[in-house]
C-alpha cells in the first residue's frame, strides 16, 4: 500500500486548480442573406477560481479568431522593360481566410516575446505557412509577401486587430465583439481565448461560431459545389437570355 500513500502525498502537495474559463457567444450562429452587411456578435468571458479569498491578480486577454482555411498566392510586381509584371509569387497553405485578434491591451506587454510567438498571441505572432521552392516555412514578420497578404487581408475587411478590443467589466470578467463582415467566409469559425497573468499563459478556452448561407443564397451556393458543370451551363444560358431580352427592349428600329 506504499504506492497508495505515496500518491495521497503527492495530491495533498499538489497546488489547487487556480483558474477556470467560461466562455459565451451572444450568438453561436450567424445567418448570411442577400441583405447581410455584418454583424457584430459579443463574446463574454468568466474567469472562476477556486480559492475565492486570495486578492484578484491583474490578468490580460487577448481573443483570436480563424475563419476556415484557405490556399492562397501572394504576387510580386517589378517593372519589366517598361511594364508591371508578376515576377515572383508566394503560397500561403492552409491560412485562415478570417482573423480577428482582439486584446485588452498590447499583447508585447503581456508576457516575452518567445512565449507570445509559441502561443500566436497578438496578430504578429500568428503563423502563416508558406510554400518555400520544396520547403515550408512561416517567415520572419518582416517578409514581403507576408505584409503584402496581411496587407490585401486588411482592406477587404477580412483580417483585423484591435488591442484595446477586450473589455474588463470586473476583474475577472470581460467582454469583447467579434466584428463578422458582410464578406465573410461561410464555415465554422475558432474562437480561442487565451489569459495571461505574470507574463505567462496561465488559461486557454475554446468556442466555435457558425457562419452560413440560407434561403436561396444556400441554395445556389449547394448547386455551384455539388453540379458545378449544370450551374455553369445555367449561369451561361440566363446570361444569354438576359442578353437576347436586352437587344428586343433596346434595339433600334
Amino acid at each position: 500500500m506504499r504506492w497508495l500513500a505515496l500518491l495521497t502525498l503527492l495530491l495533498a502537495a499538489a497546488p489547487a486548480r487556480a483558474e477556470e474559463l467560461v466562455l459565451s457567444l451572444s450568438k453561436p450562429r450567424v445567418t448570411i442573406t442577400s441583405s447581410f452587411a455584418g454583424e457584430p456578435i459579443a463574446l463574454f468571458g468568466v474567469i472562476q477560481r477556486d480559492n475565492t479569498t486570495a486578492p484578484d491578480r491583474a490578468y490580460d486577454v487577448v481573443v483570436t479568431v480563424r475563419g476556415p482555411n484557405a490556399r492562397f498566392v501572394t504576387w510580386r510586381k517589378q517593372r519589366v522593360l517598361g511594364l508591371w509584371m508578376n515576377t515572383e509569387s508566394r503560397t500561403f497553405l492552409a491560412a485562415p481566410s478570417y482573423l480577428a485578434v482582439l486584446s485588452n491591451r498590447e499583447p508585447a506587454l503581456m508576457a516575452p516575446a518567445e512565449i507570445l510567438r509559441q502561443e500566436q498571441a497578438g496578430f504578429a505572432n500568428n503563423h502563416l505557412l508558406q510554400r518555400l521552392t520544396t520547403d515550408y516555412a512561416d517567415v520572419v514578420e518582416g517578409d514581403p509577401f507576408r505584409q503584402a497578404f496581411l496587407r490585401v487581408k486588411q482592406a477587404q475587411g477580412l483580417y483585423y486587430e484591435r488591442p484595446t478590443g477586450v473589455e474588463f467589466i470586473a476583474p475577472r470578467v470581460f467582454r469583447t465583439t467579434i466584428p463578422i463582415p458582410g464578406t465573410a467566409p461561410v464555415g465554422t469559425y475558432q474562437v480561442v481565448v487565451k489569459v495571461f497573468a505574470g507574463g505567462e499563459m496561465i488559461k486557454q478556452g475554446t468556442t466555435t461560431l457558425e457562419v452560413a448561407k440560407v434561403d436561396f443564397e444556400q441554395t445556389v451556393a449547394t448547386a455551384a459545389r455539388d453540379h458545378a458543370w449544370l450551374y455553369g451551363l445555367v449561369t451561361a444560358l440566363g446570361a444569354l437570355a438576359v442578353g437576347f431580352a436586352a437587344n428586343l427592349a433596346f434595339r433600334r428600329d
